[in-house]
């Protein structure tokens, strides 16, 4: 809601990337500030999977499988 006396001049938007492919992505701390190795834990927000990994193909491999099974469930009738 704009501010008292004032009109927005931004028309109400709707979402620009589709929530099917919405990740979130913690790293974990890394001992002595060594940012060489990937670890952490991924979610998949629509569907609520989740897994944990321990280097950047670990990561990468869960996030393309999801988004395999969301363009296998957008293909299906």
């Amino acid at each position: 809601m704009p501010p008292r006396g004032r009109e927005s001049t931004v028309p109400p938007s709707q979402p620009s990337l589709p929530s099917n492919r919405v990740f979130v992505v913690q790293f974990r701390a890394q001992r002595g500030g060594v940012a060489s190795s990937y670890a952490g834990r991924v979610e998949h927000l629509v569907s609520g999977q989740v897994a944990r990994f321990h280097s950047l193909e670990e990561l990468l491999a869960f996030m393309i499988r999801m988004l395999a099974d969301v363009e296998e469930q957008a293909d299906s009738p």
